[in-house]
């Protein structure tokens, strides 16, 4: 027990010297940046593919999809009926053969 409250002394002494050593006692004054250069009006830049080299790297097309392409469409079940299948599922468990009356004292 004395090891290692020693220890622990030491470490908490070792990292005080050396926050005390890494904090500096000289004023340093905050340079914000400074750009000289402002926004002006200029012509815009020529357009540029953002998909590969060309303008044809890329293709895309218009129109619409039908339903059975996008797979089978899911019915959702009523909140209902997966209660009624809960409260089966409960009554059906199997049941624990011993009762303890008293959990804690």
């Amino acid at each position: 027990m004395k090891i290692l409250l020693v220890a622990a002394v030491v470490l908490c002494s070792v990292a005080a010297f050396g926050q005390a050593g890494s904090l500096s006692s000289q004023v340093s004054v905050v340079q914000i940046p400074d750009h000289p250069m402002h926004a002006s009006l200029t012509a815009m830049a020529c357009e540029r593919p953002l998909v590969g080299g060309a303008p044809d790297a890329y293709a895309y097309a218009q129109g619409e999809r039908p339903l059975w392409e996008f797979g089978p469409i899911s019915q959702p079940t009523p909140l209902g009926d997966i209660a009624r299948a809960y409260r089966k599922e409960k009554v059906a468990a199997k049941k624990s053969e011993i009762v303890f009356e008293k959990q804690g004292t």
